[in-house]
């Protein structure tokens, strides 16, 4: 008699990873002929009327990319904003207008959603755009999904295709505050906490501003938004935005452009609040640096350090696969990086 069969276990996106099930999904599909750039890169890119459009979308999910016990929800809006403008200025372009995708449970406070609009609004017109329309419907929990229209004024989107070795490595913006600003929040601390030791000695405001800085870099990041467009003008041949992590997102821009990546970990700038919260959490400034996510500082290659623009720090260089040794990002000191950013699942 034969044993009976067992099904054979399924996979799951947790088995396969984010960007192998982008990957199944998405990717060798046929596109219609205005879209000139399709899955893959930070943005698609259609060409309508004469002008070259940027599209994206991004989502936040409470208790998984937000808590409003940590976040009030006019920064949550911010937050979703900034994540969105992000990926249109890491193709070079600017963002024009938001869409706004909200689900909530019925019994969410409308005060909350009010709040939580106020911050979208707000965030939108620090960038010059709006908000144009959305969605509002019941779920178990609030998700906020902005989409984003962007343009490039007649400019060729930048991607992560386009590196060659010999290049030159930059960022703009900083590095790691998020990380360690919710850091701080898992150790308990709060700006309301914070700021009873505003009143302190001049060493104990000190480090109590630098704190609440970080806090709320976790609560709504300050991305360098106008300099993606300062780096298409500069000639960068290969931009992304850091929301997964330094080390995780350059792997992208590598994998894309069939390069190694070296990087100078002496060369990132430490904002110094980094080092007061590492010492208050006795923790290490340079992992947030290298893995910290959802900064969206902007990272881009440049022919040579001459392109490179006065706002940005050069911090590594391209190289061949085969001086890499095959790894698509190495730290200067010859160790492969080890820092694997956010995963999804």
């Amino acid at each position: 008699m034969t044993e009976p069969s067992h099904a054979t276990k399924q996979q799951t996106v947790a088995d396969i990873g984010e960007f192998e099930l982008i990957a199944r999904v998405a990717y060798g599909r046929a596109q219609p002929s205005p879209v000139l750039l399709g899955p893959g890169d930070d943005a698609a890119v259609l060409a309508i009327g004469g002008e070259r459009l940027v599209a994206s979308t991004d989502m936040l999910v409470e208790g998984r990319h937000f808590r409003l016990d940590w976040s009030p929800p006019r920064m949550v809006g911010r937050k979703v904003i900034a994540q969105n403008a992000a990926d249109i200025a890491a193709m070079g372009a600017r963002p024009v207008t938001f869409l706004i995708g909200l689900g909530c449970p019925k019994s969410t406070p409308a005060r909350v959603v009010e709040e939580l609009f106020e911050g979208l609004w707000e965030g939108a017109r620090d960038v010059g755009a709006a908000l144009s329309g959305g969605d509002v419907v019941e779920a178990d929990h609030i998700v906020i999904s902005g989409a984003v229209l962007g343009v490039t004024d007649g400019r060729v989107p930048v991607t992560r295709s386009g590196a060659a070795a010999g290049q030159v490595v930059a960022i703009a913006g900083e590095l790691g505050c998020s990380a360690a600003g919710q850091a701080l929040i898992e150790a308990g601390f709060t700006v309301e906490s914070l700021e009873a030791k505003l009143t302190g000695t001049a060493d104990e405001a000190r480090r109590a501003g630098a704190l609440i800085e970080l806090v709320e870099r976790h609560q709504a990041p300050r991305p360098p938004l106008c300099e993606g467009v300062v780096a298409a003008r500069a000639g960068a041949t290969a931009l992304i935005d850091v929301s997964d992590g330094l080390v995780a997102d350059l792997r992208h821009v590598a994998e894309a452009s069939n390069v190694g990546l070296v990087i100078d970990v002496g060369a990132l700038r430490s904002p110094w609040q980094l080092d007061v919260a590492a010492e208050q959490l006795g923790a290490s400034p340079t992992k947030w640096l290298l893995s910290g996510g959802e900064d969206h500082a902007l990272a881009a290659v440049f022919p040579d350090e001459g392109a490179v623009p006065r706002w940005w720090t050069a911090i590594g260089r391209t190289v061949s696969l085969d001086e890499s040794g095959g790894e698509q990002v190495r730290l200067s000191d010859g160790s492969v990086a080890e820092h694997v950013g956010w995963r999804s699942f």
